[in-house]
């Protein structure tokens, strides 16, 4: 489990006592706090805030953690579908060799066929898009990445009904780094 990155002393040390890791987002703080951690690469955060992605503050924030990443998402596009994708492929030989492994964030309207060539071992999904189609295709995910040995992370699970949607979703054949 990843939880967003928090300066509050009391909640890092409910998160290190329950075994949790660190989501170290390109737009926030670059700072691990001492836990194991993955990259974010902020594409949330500006779609919410309404602007453009921060190419600079990702690159900033992989050449500084991305050699400890259990993970590095790879630019995406919210909502973008395809895309999305294309963006994600195009980064994809860049982050090689940076951290465990790399993930590409499924958007609205990815379907399972568009991104199982990419996967295996060291690529594997991140499912982000809009809340109900995530939800909508979280199963579809786990099961893809599954059967490709591939790592599936759930983004923005924040609520105790997720959490279970994720414990009961196909669980991949490859456990985190």
């Amino acid at each position: 489990m990843y939880a967003s990155r928090t300066g509050t002393k009391r909640n890092l040390a409910a998160l290190r006592a329950a075994g949790w890791r660190l989501m170290v987002s390109a737009t926030g703080a670059h700072r691990t706090e001492g836990f194991r951690y993955a990259l974010d690469n902020g594409a949330w955060t500006a779609h919410q805030q309404g602007l453009p992605f921060d190419f600079g503050a990702f690159e900033r924030v992989v050449a500084g953690l991305g050699a400890g990443a259990d993970f590095i998402v790879a630019p995406d596009i919210v909502g973008a579908g395809l895309a999305s994708l294309r963006l994600s492929e195009e980064w994809l030989p860049r982050l090689d060799g940076i951290g465990a492994r790399r993930l590409v964030a499924v958007q609205d309207g990815m379907r399972p066929d568009d991104v199982a060539p990419l996967l295996g071992p060291e690529i594997g999904i991140a499912v982000g898009g809009s809340t109900a189609w995530k939800l909508d295709t979280m199963r579809a995910w786990g099961t893809l990445a599954r059967s490709a040995c591939a790592h599936l992370h759930v983004l923005r699970v924040n609520t105790a009904r997720r959490i279970r949607m994720c414990q009961d979703a196909p669980i991949p054949a490859t456990a985190p780094a």
